[in-house]
Formats: structure tokens, sequence, C-alpha cells
């Protein structure tokens, strides 16, 4: 008879020790930082791919949606975001013995000022970079939206870890 109340004397046990975690590389006082502002970042690359810059502002705004509470605000928040995209480059990565390109990289920089208005000591100015390779036999056309995606993810990543993750 208690092997037959076991499993039902357990189970609420079980559920009720289950450990939850959420892990979002954020680590903001929300006692003090409450909003933030970003400015769009414009495409100032010598080489443009129209797109790119909607894409990169997307993303910023999305991450720090989905992984903070802070409301964002148009003007004085109390963390800021601004910069630009300042390269977008493709390069001769390797030579096949017929003396052609065998592989391309292309590289995305972006720059960024983050301004702490809570904590002057954590306001940065930096470069941001993410680099993806691909067959020379393909046009940029056919890869560059898949690419660009890719890199913007990246970099929106190492952005909001420098900016809020305080690793």
């Amino acid at each position: 008879m208690l092997i037959k109340l076991l499993p039902a004397l357990l189970l609420p046990l079980v559920v009720a020790c289950t450990v939850s975690y959420k892990f979002t590389g954020a680590s903001i006082d929300y006692t003090k930082v409450k909003t933030i502002s970003m400015a769009q970042f414009q495409n100032r690359a010598p080489y443009q791919w129209a797109p790119m810059a909607t894409m990169l502002n997307e993303a910023l705004n999305d991450a720090f949606v989905q992984k903070t509470k802070l409301q964002q605000v148009s003007r004085n928040g109390d963390l800021h975001l601004d910069g630009e995209i300042t390269a977008y480059d493709q390069f001769n990565k390797s030579i096949s013995s017929d003396g052609y390109s065998s592989l391309v990289q292309l590289k995305l920089t972006v720059n960024v000022r983050f301004t702490n208005n809570v904590n002057h000591d954590d306001d940065f100015e930096r470069s941001f970079s993410a680099t993806r390779d691909f067959d020379a036999s393909q046009s940029l056309d056919s890869v560059q939206e898949d690419l660009v995606t890719q890199m913007i993810e990246e970099i929106v990543d190492a952005i909001f870890n420098a900016a809020v993750a305080n690793w």
C-alpha cells in the first residue's frame, strides 16, 4: 500500500522543488536605471547595402525590449546608445590553384557610443565587428541578407553585453 502512495506523495514535492532559471545576461539595477534611449544608427560605410541600418536598429531595439525591463524613451534615457555603421567590406580570403578567389570574407563594423547617465564610469565608445565567409562561386547578392543578419545578431549581442551585462 505504501508503495502505491509513494508516487502520489512525491509528485507534489518534485513539482514544488523545480528550479527555474531565466538568463538574459543583463545586470541592471532597476532601482536606479529605468529607461533607455537609442539614436538611429546611420550607415556611414563607404560601401553600402540599403537595408543594413534598419536591420541593425530593429535588432538593437528588440534586444533591449526582450532582455531587459527598461522603458524605451525617445531622449534623455538613463542609458543612451548611439553610433553608426562605419565599414562594410568584402575581401578575398583565399585563392585557388588557378589564381582566382575561392573564399570571400564579408566584414561589418559598427561604432557605438554608450552613455550611462546614472554611472558615467560605464560610458564607452568602441567598435564592434563581425565577419562571415562565403564561397566565391556565390554572388554577394545571393548570400548578403543571411550573412548580414548573422553579423548583426553577433554585433548586437556584443553591444548588449558591453552595455548592460557587466561581465
